[in-house]
């Protein structure tokens, strides 16, 4: 697995979180508050003189606590975007490091009600600390580049910001970006020629996800007050440990929330159609069935989490991290016979209204937002949207997710054998089974949708 956390490496990336940057602010002057460490530039890049942290100090405790914080995030966010659409699908990890840089910028009332909706029971500097402990983590996770064919794991993981040349930035946001998320800032002239910064960053998103996200900034997010685009990239594909024979899939019936039924392709395991099944993790617990898909190295899985037929609705109201967590507890091994449909979708929602329901609102307001430890508070920094594209497919051979997030900031101024059959709607994610993060959290009501 690759680790890639700036610049216009062409790694596959298929999910991508980007944080839009769009200042109404003109000529301002470069406040230091104190602190004159000098960035370097090289180039078009502009990056603190300190070097990535590769060996943060924190404990295994610190870590878990870490991942448990992004993911309560996770579901209390799953509860406020569950309306906009059957299927539905976000990256946890990959949001909470977006607006984890944002938050490093973020000072006073501003950094409070992000930290109670972010869940981030940290100082800042260990907050940052443990993001980089967390990548590096997942950067340590057995992979294979796909020597061969049927058995591959990629995990990339990039960061890469875009600036106006010459806007002000306070050295020691720059030295958090540097020293925690391997990112320096590419500068461009939004000022100039917008729409050649827009797609510069678009062919760059495009590249970075294997054409999975294209045109993620429309025309108009990007305009000639724009100062900082902040994009965090992260590609998951992976093989099945045990491969679905494509040979056997067929049609078979997915019964609706509605009471309806369809039609589906339904899955089994190469070795599924034996009257032994296959040995998979398992729970069941009062309304539900879970099972557990391990991906290609042991390291990653997708745990399924099926409720009783026509309970998905109340059993969906209860879901929360201390249930999924009781849910992975409570796995076991058995052999299973197991038939699951392939699926696909897109999802897109903005979660502006959302956060700021979650109870972060200045964030969003002009008049409240403080972003100052960004700029020293020259641009009065305000979020104007957030933006969410996500994209998944699943087959026999395994499973590739992308995503990507545009949170645009303004500014004001100027410059038995058992056996599960996955027929009915179910909710998933793709997790790191040592530390337990989500990567990936979503449902599928109809997987035709």
């Amino acid at each position: 697995m690759q680790i890639t956390f700036y610049g216009f490496k062409p790694c596959v990336i298929c999910l991508l979180t980007v944080l839009a940057f769009v200042l109404l602010s003109g000529d301002c002057r470069h406040k230091q508050d104190g602190d004159e460490r000098t960035p370097i530039r090289d180039g078009n890049e502009l990056r603190s003189p300190l070097t990535h942290d590769m060996s943060p100090v924190y404990t295994e405790n610190e870590l878990k606590q870490l991942t448990g914080l992004i993911n309560t995030f996770a579901f209390e966010l799953y509860h406020k975007i569950a309306d906009n659409a059957d299927n539905l699908l976000f990256s946890p990890y990959s949001i909470s490091v977006a607006l984890a840089m944002t938050y490093a910028g973020a000072r006073n009332e501003t950094e409070s009600q992000m930290a109670s909706v972010l869940h981030f029971n940290f100082t800042q500097d260990k907050l940052h600390s443990l993001f980089n402990a967390l990548a590096l983590e997942l950067a340590a996770r057995e992979r294979n580049e796909g020597n061969e064919d049927d058995k591959y794991l990629k995990l990339n993981i990039a960061n890469a910001i875009w600036a106006q040349d010459g806007y002000p930035f306070l050295s020691g946001f720059l030295d958090t970006l540097a020293v925690n998320y391997d990112a320096g800032i590419w500068l461009v002239d939004f000022n100039a020629d917008p729409e050649q910064a827009r797609l510069t960053i678009n062919d760059w998103i495009a590249r970075q996800t294997e054409d999975k996200i294209q045109e993620l900034l429309a025309r108009g997010d990007i305009g000639e007050f724009t100062r900082l685009v902040l994009t965090n990239a992260l590609y998951f594909n992976a093989a099945w440990a045990i491969p679905f024979n494509e040979e056997e899939t067929h049609n078979g019936d997915f019964h609706l929330v509605d009471g309806g039924t369809i039609t589906v392709p339904m899955m089994i395991p190469e070795e599924g159609s034996g009257e032994t099944g296959e040995v998979y993790s398992t729970a069941a617990g009062p309304g539900y069935q879970a099972v557990e898909l391990p991906y290609y190295g042991g390291e990653f899985s997708m745990l399924i989490v099926i409720p009783d037929r026509g309970t998905f609705t109340t059993f969906e109201q209860r879901l929360d991290y201390p249930l999924i967590e009781e849910i992975v507890n409570n796995l076991s091994e058995e052999n299973i016979t197991l038939l699951m449909p392939k699926f696909g979708y897109e999802s897109q929602f903005n979660l502006s209204n959302s956060l700021v329901e979650m109870g972060m609102p200045d964030a969003f307001n002009s008049e409240k937002a403080d972003f100052s430890g960004i700029d020293g508070g020259v641009g009065s920094l305000y979020i104007g949207a957030v933006i969410h594209k996500t994209f998944i497919s699943v087959d026999e051979a395994g499973t590739e997710a992308a995503a990507a997030t545009a949170v645009v900031v303004f500014g004001v101024g100027h410059f038995d054998p058992r056996k599960i059959i996955v027929n009915r709607p179910f909710i998933y994610m793709i997790r790191d089974i040592k530390t337990g993060a989500v990567l990936f959290l979503g449902r599928v009501k109809s997987p035709t949708a």
